[in-house]
């Protein structure tokens, strides 16, 4: 037979017990309803990025005539842009000779590197 001290025991554990599972359910509920609730915002921001996307896509379609005049012009400004001849082009032949060219306080800038070392 059980004793009246192991009888109240299992009670209490019983009772623990459910309200664990109470707070179990509790807690099951409300990320049901959290879900639902992220569930409903995805479906919105779905639908929010659908119409961004073809506005955007509209927008696209509709400046497409500007860009491509855009192009043209960029074909005019490189012939607009002045090209020196070969000559001027030209490097130096021999680097040593070359003038060092002095900034406005009269030091000299651009010192060759010695790349034979």
């Amino acid at each position: 037979m059980a004793s009246v001290t192991s009888v109240n025991a299992q009670q209490a554990s019983i009772a623990q017990a459910e309200r664990q599972v109470q707070q179990d359910q509790s807690r099951v509920n409300q990320d049901a309803s959290r879900l639902e609730q992220s569930r409903s915002q995805l479906t919105k921001d779905k639908q929010n990025l659908a119409d961004t996307q073809r506005q955007s896509t509209q927008a696209q379609q509709q400046q497409a005539p500007a860009g491509a005049s855009a192009i043209r012009l960029s074909g005019a400004l490189n012939n607009a842009i002045e090209r020196p001849n070969r000559a001027e082009q030209a490097l130096v032949a021999n680097p040593a000779t070359a003038k060092p060219q002095l900034n406005s306080v009269g030091q000299t800038i651009g010192k060759l590197i010695n790349v034979v070392a």
